[in-house]
């Protein structure tokens, strides 16, 4: 058996000098993210008692064309050692002991910070008390740049606070606290040196057998991880394009200092390179499973199990040809406009990610490969996405899914436009009869969660059918508009108010009192002015004030799907009368995507305000300031969903058994496609009613705002 590597001692202050000087770097295959400052602390506090915390993985290889770096760009030394595994806590070593800021995984800039008390020998991430009292140091990276200073500066503020004397032996305990921790430089590591003849492929398969024991690696990482070894560059651009998306090009000019004239940014989603890899693979390969593009990729004999290296080279190819048409921005900007062609018009709008990648795949295929002419590649598309949305067609088994769609198209015999048009139009037929308006979408109308893909399609009807908002001139499309946000625009309000429910009907489920069939989107004024007055009171009364004429007033009647004389109705009759009223407009607006004539309302100018950009906490920042208290639950805004989270103390949330650092993780390990946690997950504040995660987030940022 040959071997592959060695044991070598490392001192923590030779392993930072290192990462300075350029000698250790990060490789690509890694995941460039960090642990949250409570993992951090926990680490340093180990160290500090002498714990165990692990071995680290180096490859001896100077390719440094091949590397990250993981603090300062300026190094002195060419590249020896590769980090194969350990990179988490070699960068927050890194961050800490030199005081670098590091990047988050919403590509953030954080600098952590860790806090000590000499007193009892404990570690903490500072909290605004921590900071102000006396007894701590608010950062630990004092300690290691002059320790003689530092505990100067910790003496004479407890002496100053005159809370408890400072005798010599308390003196003498401060000084060998200060003076230990700052030998934490010279912790020993063990780090495991593979040697540097070993191939990039094995290191490769090194690294994603290590990961992958206590850590579930999905296929997506499996073919970045190989991205990186064959085609690196194709990996740094798919990386590049996920961070682009989370920022318009005058904010990312700013942060990279460099003129940047576009981004992937949209009103709808932002991506990973996961996420955007699924699109390149559709394309590229033609594979919906990832799992079997990566076995495709590798070019491995399913029956000999043997790499063949020209199978390989195959494949890359066609993986290559994929991504440039997927990260093309023409392609992209050209895309986002089905989206807002089918009515859908902000990320409140879009229920899960799957629907629009999967969606730009078989875009991509009919521009490029069948040459379908925009404008009508634009309009079956359009309705290929509405369906997808309100079928949940990419929900569940959506590779599987994906596949049938790739599969089928590819099994056609010629390439023309109108092959892929009427192969889609076919599908469209078959998911969404006329019978399953009837029948299904009314079922499917009935729940009480607000981002229900249902009630999501009925507002994008609402879209393309230019409607009114409610007992109101202005229409629906005008407030949801991603380049507008009012502070008050359009409000979900109950057409049985909830308290006349619970008072006079006697209803206590809030499931049944929120079902969606009782809700109408009115602007906030009139809201306010209804109030919880009983439909019979408050409906012919607006009614006289607004004094609508009759053939707008019938209009919205029928958009807002209002049965006749239904201020009168059985509540449980209404809510029936309206599911079915609520289909039907959305069938209306549905079937206007097949209309030519119909022209949507695009040329209006939207005023635009300037406003403060708000510098949003993370999750541990709300907990360790009081915003929201450790312990805290928290549950799904989908009601379908019964999962009960938990904040801890260290800013976590506990999703079941597992810990999970942001509320993105935890949404995603309770299993949701959410675009973003902040607004999957509900908290219950004490007795009040449950409040969005990110409205509270908004609050605690402008409350910082205004301080």
């Amino acid at each position: 058996m040959t071997q592959v590597f060695g044991h070598h001692p490392w001192t923590v202050q030779s392993l930072v000098s290192d990462i300075t000087t350029g000698r250790i770097r990060l490789p690509d295959i890694q995941r460039p993210f960090v642990w949250t400052n409570a993992k951090v602390r926990d680490l340093v506090e180990s160290m500090y008692r002498g714990y165990p915390v692990g071995e680290l993985m180096f490859w001896a290889n100077k390719a440094g064309d091949h590397t990250k770096v993981i603090g300062s760009d300026e190094k002195t030394q060419d590249v020896s050692m590769q980090v194969v595994d350990g990179q988490q806590r070699l960068t927050s070593l890194y961050a800490v002991l030199m005081g670098h800021k590091v990047w988050r995984e919403d590509y953030s800039r954080e600098q952590i910070r860790i806090a000590f008390n000499p007193l009892t020998e404990r570690f903490e991430v500072p909290t605004p008390i921590v900071v102000r009292s006396a007894e701590w140091i608010p950062d630990i990276v004092d300690v290691f740049h002059d320790p003689i200073t530092a505990r100067a500066d910790f003496l004479d503020r407890l002496e100053g606070d005159g809370k408890q004397p400072i005798d010599r032996e308390k003196a003498k305990a401060i000084e060998l606290a200060i003076n230990r921790l700052h030998l934490l430089q010279t912790y020993q590591f063990q780090v495991v040196q593979i040697q540097e003849d070993v191939s990039r492929e094995t290191v490769a398969d090194i690294f994603v057998r290590i990961n992958s024991e206590g850590v579930s690696l999905s296929a997506a990482d499996f073919i970045l991880t190989w991205l990186s070894v064959f085609w690196e560059e194709g990996r740094s651009e798919l990386e590049e394009f996920a961070k682009q998306s989370r920022f318009a090009p005058e904010a990312l000019t700013q942060i990279s200092q460099k003129t940047i004239t576009w981004t992937p940014q949209n009103p709808y989603l932002t991506v990973d390179a996961g996420q955007i890899l699924r699109v390149v693979i559709a394309v590229g390969l033609r594979r919906g499973r990832l799992s079997d593009a990566y076995n495709a990729l590798r070019g491995r004999d399913p029956r000999t199990r043997l790499i063949d290296p020209a199978a390989r080279e195959k494949e890359l190819s066609r993986l290559k040809e994929g991504q440039a048409q997927a990260l093309k921005p023409i392609h992209w900007d050209e895309y986002l406009k089905v989206l807002e062609r089918a009515g859908y018009r902000s990320r409140d709008m879009i229920r899960a990610k799957m629907p629009v990648l999967y969606t730009y795949a078989l875009w991509l295929i009919g521009r490029n490969e069948y040459e379908v002419p925009v404008d009508e590649l634009r309009e079956v598309m359009a309705r290929w996405f509405f369906m997808a949305q309100i079928t949940g067609r990419y929900t569940g088994s959506s590779e599987s899914r994906i596949q049938e769609d790739l599969s089928r198209l590819d099994s056609l015999e010629s390439r023309k436009p109108a092959d892929f048009v009427s192969t889609l139009n076919q599908q469209i037929d078959a998911a969404v009869p006329p019978d399953w308006w009837a029948v299904t979408f009314p079922e499917n109308l009935e729940t009480s969660s607000a981002i229900s893909p249902a009630f999501l399609a009925y507002i994008a009807a609402l879209n393309l059918l230019d409607a009114d908002v409610l007992l109101a001139t202005s229409r629906v499309k005008e407030w949801i508009n991603p380049n507008r946000r009012p502070v008050k625009g359009i409000e979900r309000h109950h057409l049985f108010p909830k308290d006349y429910l619970k008072s006079v009907i006697g209803l206590r489920v809030n499931r049944k009192i929120n079902q969606i069939a009782n809700f109408a989107l009115v602007e906030w004024s009139d809201n306010i002015t209804i109030s919880n007055k009983p439909p019979t009171e408050y409906w012919p009364q607006e009614v006289a004030d607004k004094n609508i004429e009759d053939k707008r007033l019938a209009r919205q009647l029928k958009w807002h799907a209002l049965p006749d004389d239904w201020i009168h109705m059985d509540y449980d009759e209404f809510l029936i009368a309206r599911r079915h009223l609520m289909a039907a407009v959305t069938h209306d607006g549905f079937k206007l995507l097949t209309d030519p004539n119909y022209e949507p309302e695009l040329d209006r100018t939207e005023p635009t305000t300037t406003e403060p950009v708000l510098d949003l906490p993370t999750l541990e920042s709300m907990v360790a300031s009081g915003v929201i208290k450790a312990g805290t639950l928290l549950t799904p805004v989908d009601e379908d969903r019964n999962t009960v989270a938990e904040i801890t103390d260290d800013g976590y949330i506990q999703v079941g058994d597992h810990l999970c650092e942001n509320p993105d993780r935890a949404a995603r390990e309770d299993g949701a496609d959410a675009d973003s946690g902040w607004y999957y997950w509900l908290a219950h504040l004490d007795d009040s009613e449950p409040v969005l995660l990110g409205d509270l987030r908004q609050k605690a940022a402008a409350a910082t705002l205004t301080s």
